[in-house]
């Protein structure tokens, strides 16, 4: 399933139907009153949060959404029907801009599933409204208002329990694709990961939800690499696993590592960079020697730490348990 976070279109709520301008023709009645009736209210377009999507892949090929019309109004009293709403599915954490002002109009989550995005426009009234003692044969009706409309911007940030953050290549979709179901194309290249991938992790008596994360590079705050496309998601989740290749360094290169990314996250966000941290030192059966030093380091900034190696499954059980705990507020 392709990954989009980002799409923009225009939206349009449904117009209402114009009222009817109709008499009574009957036999044996020569002055029948007015019956035109009333037109239908235009649809409303809603947004709705919907538990079993994870992208907005299905709303990047239309630009244009519009909701139904209302019918307008008949002889004999009829009222036309309502148009029906357009109903627009989006996965929980959709955020909704005004893609013109900016301005954010929703943030749909499993607390808010639902936004009125634009009302329909009122259906006009048709003659027989406007009979009056005085004024028996109106010939006079409405047209139907005009529904709301605007150019809309969904932006998507993943809701998860856990984030595993680090630069391309520190063995997050290696690590993922062994603890979870998920399918996170793993390979001995950067940039492996272009999207966020989300899985379930269960650990003894926890199960929780672990997004891979794209990796990072310098700059990133700034939109280089995939820059705010990563950083966005990482503002939804509670956790972060931060880890720091240890494979083809020495203790002095992983301390540099680590504080470039953590650079990053305080540029972008001072409440991304508050988030609860674990520091995972990955690859260690490659370079358990350069641990030592690392390991000092993180201990002393009072930061839980790791040492694991997803190939052999080294340490990854303690730290999934370790997780979980967190994760679940023990």
């Amino acid at each position: 399933m392709k990954f989009v976070d980002t799409v923009e279109f225009s939206a349009s709520a449904g117009s209402g139907g114009r009222g009817c301008i109709s008499f009574r023709r009957e036999k044996y009645v020569p002055r029948g009153g007015p019956n035109g009736g009333n037109g239908g209210n235009g649809g409303n377009v809603i947004i709705q949060g919907d538990s079993g999507m994870y992208t907005l892949l299905d709303l990047r090929y239309k630009k244009i959404y519009k909701a139904k019309n209302g019918e307008a109004g008949r002889s004999r009293d009829q009222n036309g029907a309502a148009g029906s709403d357009l109903l627009l599915p989006v996965p929980f954490g959709t955020m909704v801009y005004n893609s013109d002002t900016g301005e954010e109009l929703a943030d749909i989550s499993s607390e808010n599933p639902k936004f009125l995005l634009l009302r329909g426009g009122r259906g006009g009234r048709g003659n027989a409204a406007f009979a009056t003692p005085s004024h028996r044969t109106p010939r006079i009706a409405e047209d139907g208002e005009k529904g709301e409309n605007l150019n809309i911007r969904l932006v998507l940030k993943l809701i998860a329990d856990v984030g595993i953050i680090g630069y391309p290549n520190a063995g997050k979709s290696t690590f993922i694709s062994k603890v979870t179901n998920a399918r996170s194309k793993a390979a001995d290249y950067p940039f492996t990961t272009l999207h966020p991938v989300l899985g379930v992790v269960k650990a003894g008596y926890y199960s929780y939800v672990i997004s891979d994360m794209p990796g990072i590079i310098d700059g990133a705050h700034r939109g280089a690499g995939l820059g705010l496309q990563f950083l966005q998601h990482i503002e939804r989740v509670r956790l972060l696993l931060h880890f720091v290749d240890s494979s083809a360094a020495g203790s002095d290169a992983m301390i540099l590592k680590y504080q470039a990314l953590r650079q990053e996250l305080e540029l972008y966000s001072q409440e991304v960079a508050m988030k609860p941290e674990i520091v995972v030192a990955t690859k260690i059966d490659a370079a358990a020697e350069a641990l030592n030093g690392f390991a000092e380091y993180i201990k002393q900034r009072k930061k839980p730490f790791f040492a694991i190696s997803a190939q052999t499954g080294g340490g990854v059980a303690a730290l999934m348990n370790y997780v979980g705990k967190l994760a679940h507020g023990n």
